[in-house]
């Protein structure tokens, strides 16, 4: 996923005692498409993460075609934490992209108040299968295009429209590896869910 543009924390920061509002979110998407690097920018604490080395039973099974550098790869879900303010800190849930194990994020789903859905636009099909769940559990969410890689570089409205996104879904451009972007990427996803949270209570 690249190197030297990341800007982890120099070290992990303590949960405020003014924390009050708790909200878990989750980071879906395709394999290698860079949901355990997001999880890792942007945590103050040491993400847990279960990541293995990739073997040779993997091969004819994960397709790492567009990813051929990658060499290890999530098996149950990446864990960080992330505070926005001194009130409200975010649990982030990675969940791992490779179809054998689709069948963990059902569970992973459970209590989630909304989702983030990373996007490689080298093999955006592999979005499909997460935002046809997200819209089956009806859980909010918005689309971040991971732009470590500008040799595939589409503009937003064409992702919008390869994807079959409404409108009222925010799309944003990222780079996982950069800190401030994937916090970018939180911040928008927290204000869409305040948004939806208060046109429903204005729905009479």
């Amino acid at each position: 996923m690249g190197s030297a543009t990341s800007e982890l924390p120099s070290h992990r920061t303590p949960l405020a005692d003014a924390a009050e509002t708790g909200l878990k979110i989750v980071i879906v998407g395709g394999f290698g498409v860079g949901k355990t690097t997001l999880v890792r920018s942007v945590s103050e604490i040491r993400p847990l993460n279960t990541e293995e080395v990739m073997t040779q039973a993997g091969v004819g099974v994960d397709e790492t075609s567009a990813v051929s550098t990658k060499t290890t790869t999530t098996v149950a879900f990446d864990f960080g934490r992330i505070s926005l303010n001194e009130r409200m800190v975010l649990y982030l849930f990675g969940a791992p992209g490779q179809e054998r194990f689709w069948f963990l994020w059902d569970r992973l789903f459970s209590g989630t108040l909304g989702a983030v859905v990373l996007v490689d636009t080298r093999r955006m099909n592999d979005s499909w299968y997460a935002i046809d769940r997200l819209e089956h559990h009806k859980t909010p969410f918005v689309v971040a295009v991971n732009r470590f890689d500008d040799t595939h570089r589409y503009s937003l409205e064409e992702i919008r429209q390869a994807l079959a996104l409404p409108e009222h879904v925010p799309m944003l451009d990222c780079d996982a590896r950069v800190r401030q972007s994937g916090k970018d990427v939180l911040v928008t996803l927290v204000d869409h869910l305040y948004e939806l949270a208060m046109a429903q209570e204005a729905t009479p």
